[in-house]
C-alpha cells in the first residue's frame, strides 16, 4: 500500500513542477579525456537546424572527430567535424548535411579569451558534451593541452589500481 501513495505523491510532484526527469540524452566525446588534459571548461549555445535538433533528441550524434575553432577577425566560434546523423522522418529538403561547420554563441570576451588560448602552443579547444538546458542545445567546450603517451599510460595505470582497490573492498564485505 505504501507503494501506491510514494506514486500519487511523485505524480503530484510532477504536476507541480517540483520533479522533472530529464529524458533527453548526453552526447559525449570520451575519447577527449583520454587524449587531452582538460584545463577549463565553458557552456556554450550552438545554432541547428529543425532536423538536427531532433536527431540530437534521438541520440544520433558523434563529437568523437569534433573539434573548436575561435577567431577574433570576425569574431565567432565555430564547430567543426562533429556528426549530427540525418533525422530519418524529415524530407528530402528538409535535411541537413551531417558534417557541416555549426556556429557556436558566446560573449565576446569569452571567444577572445578562448582565442588567446589556442594560439598559445599545445592548445586547443575540444567539444566534451552536447546536452539540453531549458530546451536549448548546449554545448561544453574543454580548453585542452595534449597528453603525452606516458601520461596516458599512467592514467590506465591509475584507473587498474582504483579497479583493483574497489575489487578487494567488494570481496571483504
Amino acid at each position: 500500500m505504501a507503494s501506491t501513495s510514494d506514486d500519487a505523491l511523485e505524480s503530484t510532484l510532477y504536476r507541480m513542477g517540483k520533479k522533472k526527469t530529464n529524458t533527453t540524452p548526453v552526447i559525449e566525446n570520451r575519447r577527449a579525456r583520454h587524449d587531452y588534459h582538460i584545463e577549463d571548461t565553458l557552456e556554450v549555445g550552438i545554432v541547428l537546424r529543425g532536423s538536427e535538433v531532433k536527431s540530437l533528441r534521438t541520440g544520433q550524434a558523434s563529437l568523437a572527430e569534433g573539434w573548436i575553432r575561435a577567431s577574433v577577425r570576425p569574431v565567432g566560434l565555430s564547430l567543426h567535424g562533429v556528426h549530427i546523423a540525418e533525422y530519418a522522418y524529415a524530407g528530402p529538403t528538409q535535411q541537413h548535411d551531417p558534417i557541416r561547420t555549426r556556429v557556436l554563441l558566446a560573449h565576446k570576451k569569452e571567444i577572445t579569451k578562448l582565442e588567446t588560448f589556442t594560439n598559445s602552443q599545445g592548445h586547443t579547444l575540444v567539444p566534451l558534451k552536447i546536452y539540453f538546458s531549458n530546451n536549448k542545445a548546449k554545448v561544453l567546450v574543454g580548453l585542452a593541452s595534449g597528453k603525452r603517451k606516458a601520461d596516458k599510460r599512467q592514467d590506465l595505470a591509475k584507473k587498474m589500481a582504483q579497479r583493483d582497490m574497489d575489487r578487494a573492498m567488494k570481496r571483504r564485505m
